[in-house]
């Protein structure tokens, strides 16, 4: 049977330009916290009373996490469901952003990070199966490129906004500016996915 050939009676109840928007919100979101943290680690490092080696496990932890969970996207979404699964990984990354913000300690940022990259691991490959789903056969490509250019976008951005934050308010809004995006893109998969 042909790539999508089971699926063409399936139509999506919302445009699939719309749920391509919002499955795209959450993985922009991860993938400019992974950036948006390295130019922040000395003021981190320095407002927690941590060695320049020790406050790069403020990235590192949420890169491990984020590898860990990585290959079980595709099983956690057959069992879960990919919607949920989604609506989850959103959850956990904006709650752990908020913890990651109000840290007091490096200790407790780690573990923080850890629970975002597990969280955010799984976002950018549940947002590509879903948008896969959303799209006839004939506009997957169309979907994938719009898609690739939301996650070039991120890291590229990442460092100038970090820098900017970190300068002009604390190091603490780079993590606190994943809620306000963190709702939208969960009340927009609620919604359209």
């Amino acid at each position: 049977m042909p790539d999508g050939a089971h699926h063409e009676d399936w139509r999506p109840r919302h445009s699939p330009w719309l749920i391509a928007l919002a499955v795209m919100l959450a993985p922009f979101m991860e993938v400019l916290d992974t950036s948006v943290a390295n130019v922040a680690l000395p003021h981190i490092g320095g407002n927690l009373s941590a060695t320049p080696e020790e406050a790069t496990w403020v990235l590192t932890s949420y890169l491990v996490s984020n590898a860990i969970i990585l290959p079980m996207t595709g099983w956690l979404g057959n069992y879960f469901g990919r919607r949920r699964l989604l609506l989850l990984c959103v959850t956990l990354f904006t709650a752990a952003s908020v913890l990651c913000g109000v840290a007091t300690s490096l200790g407790f940022l780690i573990v923080a990070r850890v629970i975002q990259g597990l969280g955010g691991g799984a976002m950018v490959p549940i947002a590509q199966a879903i948008l896969l789903e959303s799209f006839p056969v004939a506009k997957r490509g169309a979907a994938m490129a719009a898609f690739s250019m939301g996650i070039i976008v991120a890291p590229i951005l990442g460092p100038t906004l970090g820098g900017w934050i970190t300068d002009n308010y604390s190091w603490r809004w780079i993590f606190y500016i994943n809620v306000p995006v963190g709702i939208v893109a969960f009340l927009m998969a609620e919604a359209f996915v």
